[in-house]
């Protein structure tokens, strides 16, 4: 690179384990992002204190200290980077990495460095392990001449992370010369004063810079008092405790709820908190907006002097909740604050109401990424979208469905989010932010002819065309009114799909799915919304065009008769008919028949598979019932039926 040089598959090491991203040193400073999205870290060169090289079994580490004492290890280089990253940090940034060894000769003894809030311990001149003094969350002493250090139980861990230190004790003699003491204070005692003067121990209440207390939290779901630390924030509940290491805190957001009185605020983790088995990467917190609070912030003069000073511009804070809370939090944990951008909805908010996976909520359309909220908390980034599609909501062509449409976006992992019953009137608002951030709106002309539906939503009546109608014959071609014709059929017809073995004439009718025989009223309402099917189809099986207007009785069924076999389709169709029902309330019958017969189209041969293999044995069952029902009967099925002289019992 002309301006740095970029690195894959870089590790950052820190306490929830080892995450793999890229890092990118230039002359600006340090940037890594991790793998997938999340976590980003960027040291501008003006913070960078001091860097370091270490060699690791297979690999090299780049130490990176700040000057405010936290240290970023990045692990992964090989022996070629070394030395021409280190002539351009040295040439663009003005520092010289330092080289450090690492000690592996097993020895426990050796001497205490303390630099910033890094505690290293050294054997010979060799580094053995490195901690932060953030971690530490008690220290004591026990007898004259031991240290004891209590590490903080996170509950933002990482799933890779097996092992975690939980306690360290380090043992000072009295003939130490490193921390010089006397009779009232040996060593020991004064190593203990320095480590308390740089850790942030103790996790009172009075010990926090600023308390809120009964605030609601929606995610995960409660009322907490939320005490604000020098180095993690604590969440207290009634039947929950989390306590937050900072350097966890990705991005804070302040979203004001459109035409409500509620200001979300969302605490974007990485790694996310745990509770049981449930992860929680996002803290949806829910202020009243016009909430006032005051108070003093809980620290010395020194400490905000040095720590705080161009973040607070006083120890006390009054104002409105949210924004006080969101100011506070941004100055202890230093993580950016992301506002509501340029996007207003016609109601002049900065969001719309949507729904994701069945459940309601609003949708932000930010500068940089689309977030729902309140649950489930989901944030898309620009970078990760592929795709957005515009949909008529439902599948359908009903007065309800004409009001609403859906937004789909397709992200580079696979993964699709379907955002439903956005109102109408929201169209041209979103459609004109998206296309304003240069994302790729699939229906706009992709070869798939897919114009129908941004056409339609251009449209303000309400009656025009159904657009996804419209763009199903674009994609397919004329025959694809059949292929709904038949889904339409096979979500009526509660006996499933005939087999072959079917020898009534409304079941070949039902097979064919316009072949079947409907009221003229059906058929001037289906012609008005799907394509003429060939005249050829519409006549009877024999040619006789009488047989078209009039149909024929319909036969009695025997009760006895064996159930006729299911098609791949109806399998599918009761296994997935109540999922949609749930995702979609109020849906009417004919709109889940045609949902279910485009979900179905779309499928390929593998996802079919389990359903086609059900089909078949249901077709096989279906052929050996037939088979003793005939034999036992004495042939096709009777109108009525006598159960004492079939058996032939008295």
């Amino acid at each position: 690179m002309s301006d740095g040089h970029l690195f894959n598959n870089i590790l950052l090491g820190g306490r929830g384990g080892t995450n793999p991203g890229q890092l990118r040193v230039h002359s600006g400073g340090v940037a890594w992002r991790k793998l997938g999205g999340g976590k980003v870290v960027e040291l501008d060169k003006a913070d960078i204190a001091g860097v370091t090289w270490m060699k690791l079994p297979r690999a090299f580490q780049l130490g990176v200290r700040v000057k405010d004492g936290l240290s970023y290890k990045f692990i992964g280089f090989r022996e070629q980077d070394v030395s021409s990253l280190t002539s351009f940090i040295e040439k663009t940034i003005g520092i010289k990495p330092d080289e450090k060894q690492l000690s592996v000769s097993g020895r426990n003894w050796g001497e205490l460095d303390i630099n910033g809030n890094m505690l290293t311990f050294l054997v010979g001149s060799k580094q053995a392990f490195e901690i932060s003094l953030a971690d530490v969350a008690q220290t004591q002493l026990q007898g004259k001449n031991d240290v004891y250090l209590e590490f903080h139980v996170d509950d933002t861990t990482s799933a890779n992370e097996k092992d975690s230190l939980m306690d360290l004790c380090f043992h000072i003699p009295n003939s130490n010369t490193q921390y010089v003491g006397d009779e009232n204070h040996p060593p020991a005692q004064v190593l203990l004063d320095k480590i308390s003067s740089m850790a942030d121990v103790g996790s009172s209440t009075e010990d926090a810079i600023a308390t809120f207390d009964g605030i609601a939290i929606l995610t995960p779901r409660g009322r907490y008092s939320i005490e604000i630390h020098h180095q993690f924030m604590r969440l207290q509940g009634q039947a929950n405790d989390f306590k937050i290491q900072y350097s966890s805190v990705v991005r804070l957001f302040r979203l004001p709820k459109s035409n409500q009185p509620h200001t979300f605020v969302v605490v974007t983790l990485d790694p996310p908190i745990r509770k049981g088995q449930t992860t929680y990467p996002h803290i949806v917190i829910q202020f009243e907006t016009e909430s006032v609070v005051e108070g003093t912030l809980s620290i010395s003069e020194e400490l905000f002097a040095t720590k705080f000073k161009g973040k607070l511009t006083d120890m006390s804070y009054k104002g409105l909740i949210h924004e006080e809370f969101t100011r506070i939090l941004n100055a202890t944990c230093g993580a950016k604050v992301t506002k509501p951008g340029s996007f207003r909805s016609c109601q002049d908010g900065y969001a719309v109401k949507s729904s994701l996976k069945a459940e309601d909520g609003l949708l932000y359309p930010l500068e940089k990424g689309f977030f729902f909220l309140p649950k489930p908390p989901t944030l898309i980034l620009h970078d990760e979208i592929i795709y957005v599609e515009f949909e008529r909501h439902g599948a359908g062509g009903s007065s309800v469905s004409s009001h609403y449409f859906d937004l789909l976006i397709k992200l580079k992992n696979d993964q699709e989010h379907l955002f439903g019953n956005i109102q109408r009137n929201e169209y041209h608002n979103l459609f004109d932010f998206i296309s304003g951030k240069g994302l790729k709106i699939l229906n706009l002309g992709d070869g798939r002819g897919t114009n129908g539906v941004t056409a339609a939503l251009h449209n303000d009546d309400d009656d025009a065309v159904d657009p996804h109608l419209e763009r199903i014959k674009n994609a397919a071609g004329g025959e694809e009114s059949d292929e709904e014709d038949e889904d339409f059929i096979a979500e009526k017809d509660d006996g499933g799909s005939p087999t072959d073995d079917s020898d009534a004439e409304e079941s070949d009718a039902s097979q064919n799915g316009v072949e079947k025989e409907k009221p003229a009223k059906k058929d001037s309402k289906r012609e008005a919304s799907v394509s003429k099917a060939p005249s050829s189809k519409k006549k009877s099986r024999d040619g006789d065009d009488d047989v078209s207007k009039k149909r024929k009785p319909k036969k009695k069924k025997d009760p006895n008769a064996p159930k006729r076999a299911m098609s791949g389709f109806m399998f599918f169709s009761n296994a997935e008919r109540e999922n949609l029902k749930k995702a979609n309330p109020g849906m009417q019958f004919t709109d889940v028949g045609r949902a279910l017969g485009e979900k179905w189209k779309k499928m390929s041969v593998e996802e079919k598979e389990p359903y086609e293999s059900m089909a078949k044995a249901d077709t096989k069952r279906y052929k050996e019932a037939m088979a003793g029902y005939k034999s036992g009967a004495g042939g096709p099925a009777p109108v009525n039926v006598d159960s004492g002289n079939e058996s032939g019992s008295d």
